[in-house]
């Protein structure tokens, strides 16, 4: 049995390997995934455009703008006099936001009896750059009041990406979306092609049994999975500087089951699928919708509850809490048992329907 599996995995390792597209499909496109999330779709915001309108005039105010003008995360680039200036320049998207301190500012921040007033106005056109600028702007007034006058304030401590660097985030996504779509496309396309060419037949008729012919065609596939992402973890460590606090092993046993979902999946395209055009679509329309509730961009918690029950059986949701957990947090198997018993869960059924439903296409 395994000699013939043996065989069957070379074939198809020479089969991949030959084809130049393939090789190519390989190597490009997740080092190119890699150098888009981590360098430009950045959420980062630094050097923000600011405007300031101080009513008050005081010295503690204008130690506020200095305070502004010395962030990393800020630039004051307009000082304004009148509500008209204030006006125009948010009108305008000059800045991204506009610092207005009330008058009586220094007195409340000497009385310490009541809130110090301070508006941040933001400029909501872009709803992620508003919240961050926001959240930058209010913690830095926060941070002044506490130096200066109200010592029983909250102080924020971020844990895990105390930089807030988005690509630490995304970057374990993008190896969960490589994963998804090399695996999946390779394993349609070998069982489709076998199809297209008229080889299926030949291989039914041979010595090997459909359970070793699934192995065979899957074994090498698993294989290239865990290279990809041996490439991925070296980029991503190496260039982009991202974190792994946790277990190696453990993403290797999270990798090994998030894999018996993606060849799953791909078997049971190559079922529905009589050529490679439409495997390879069929992978796309897969994709999409797994990614869209994966909680890659948009936190699962804030779906509507109709999508966040299908999210709920969405594989990837599972996979990218893993290796987010892992990554970042530095989390072990007593925290992470439970979405990793449930990745298993539901590679082990896909990856059984898939076959079953392989069989009887051959017989």
């Amino acid at each position: 049995m395994w000699k013939r599996i043996r065989v069957l995995v070379r074939k198809e390792f020479l089969q991949v390997l030959r084809n130049p597209r393939t090789r190519i499909l390989l190597i490009v496109p997740p080092i190119m995934q890699l150098m888009i999330f981590g360098f430009a779709a950045n959420l980062d915001i630094e050097n923000a455009r600011v405007a300031f309108f101080d009513r008050d005039n005081t010295p503690q105010s204008r130690a506020l703008r200095a305070a502004f003008d010395a962030s990393p995360y800020f630039e004051v680039t307009d000082d304004l006099d009148t509500e008209a200036q204030l006006q125009k320049v948010l009108d305008s998207g000059k800045v991204l936001a506009a610092i207005r301190i009330l008058p009586g500012f220094a007195r409340d921040l000497a009385r310490n009896t009541e809130p110090a007033q301070v508006q941040v106005l933001v400029d909501g056109t872009n709803s992620n750059n508003a919240s961050i600028v926001s959240g930058y702007a209010n913690r830095l007034i926060a941070g002044f009041r506490q130096s200066g006058a109200t010592p029983d304030l909250t102080q924020t401590r971020v844990w895990f990406n105390p930089e807030l660097k988005s690509r630490y985030y995304f970057i374990p996504g993008v190896a969960m979306n490589i994963l998804t779509i090399i695996t999946m496309m390779l394993t349609a396309l070998a069982l489709v092609r076998e199809r297209e060419i008229g080889t299926m037949e030949q291989l039914m008729v041979s010595p090997l049994a459909p359970s070793e012919l699934i192995i065979g065609k899957t074994l090498p596939f698993v294989a290239i999975g865990f290279l990809q992402f041996f490439l991925i973890l070296t980029v991503a460590k190496l260039v982009f500087g991202v974190p792994v606090r946790g277990s190696i092993f453990l993403l290797i046993l999270a990798v090994a089951l998030y894999l018996l979902t993606t060849l799953g999946s791909g078997v049971l395209i190559s079922t529905i699928s009589k050529t490679q055009q439409q495997a390879v679509l069929s992978v796309f329309l897969y994709f999409m919708p797994v990614f869209m509730f994966s909680g890659f961009t948009f936190p699962v918690r804030n779906m509507p509850d109709a999508v966040r029950w299908i999210a709920n059986i969405n594989p990837q949701r599972y996979f990218i809490d893993i290796l987010r957990g892992v990554f970042l947090k530095g989390s072990g198997i007593d925290v992470l048992w439970e979405p990793m018993a449930v990745l298993a869960g539901i590679g082990i059924l896909v990856l059984g329907t898939s076959i079953l439903r392989f069989h009887r296409q051959l017989d």
